[in-house]
């Protein structure tokens, strides 16, 4: 199956405002695709849609060619999909251990949680250093670390992670994207991410929003660096 998730013509209402205005994408397996734009473009609109928080009152979310948009909440991440808000949403009160322990969705044989926990420190080794630690007495690009840690404890075939590089330094951001790049080998991701510089080698192709609607779409992402014009527009940065 080449596309894992598919979006086609979704319409959303959070109350009596249309946000998300007949919008249709693809998430090709094995991927990063890119969702860009504004603030309060539809991006993160776009993720709760395919959660089910915010299901479309019209159109279809597919994820393994299977319907997903009637479903709650639980029963779509029960099919395979992890996902890191923009807020982080980390338990302060709890250990980084206690964290990713509790973000199991079921229970599982000791060996495939330590196969897990293995890949989490490999791709985060602070997450080894601190993993006795209260997660509130870690700093931010760490507990932005444990959030994406936290997607990982389960085996999710997507990741819906939401502006993973918010608030950190440009060299936690940076590592923060090689390790996401390294999670290409296990799992297929959409990425939100206002930092459109910082993830631009990252993506395998992209949608940029504007007002609830895809403007533009594709999967050069030389050709939409070249494209300044376009990039001040909608994404509101020069290059």
């Amino acid at each position: 199956m080449k596309n894992l998730l598919e979006i086609q013509n979704a319409h959303v209402y959070i109350g009596s405002f249309y946000i998300l205005q007949g919008i249709s994408l693809v998430v090709p397996k094995g991927e990063v695709t890119l969702l860009l734009g504004r603030n309060g473009s539809g991006k993160t609109t776009t993720m709760k849609a395919i959660l089910g928080i915010y299901p479309p009152r019209e159109g279809n979310i597919l994820f393994k060619g299977e319907e997903i948009s009637d479903l709650p909440t639980h029963k779509i991440v029960s099919k395979g999909i992890g996902y890191v808000p923009d807020t982080r949403r980390i338990f302060g009160n709890l250990t980084v251990e206690q964290n990713l322990i509790v973000s199991r969705r079921k229970g599982g044989l000791k060996d495939e949680v330590q196969d897990r926990l293995n890949l989490i420190f490999e791709l985060f080794p602070d997450m080894s250093r601190f993993f006795k630690q209260k997660a509130r007495t870690l700093s931010g690009g760490q507990q932005q670390m444990l959030a994406v840690a936290r997607a990982l404890m389960n085996d999710n075939d997507l990741l819906l992670i939401d502006e993973p590089t918010e608030g950190l330094s440009p060299l936690l951001a940076k590592n923060l994207i090689a390790a996401l790049d390294r999670l290409k080998e296990f799992a297929t991701i959409l990425l939100v991410e206002q930092n459109f510089r910082t993830v631009s080698q990252l993506g395998d192709n992209f949608y940029i929003f504007d007002n609830g609607k895809i403007v533009h779409e594709g999967s050069d992402m030389n050709k939409l660096m070249a494209d300044k014009a376009l990039v001040a527009q909608y994404l509101g940065v020069s290059i």
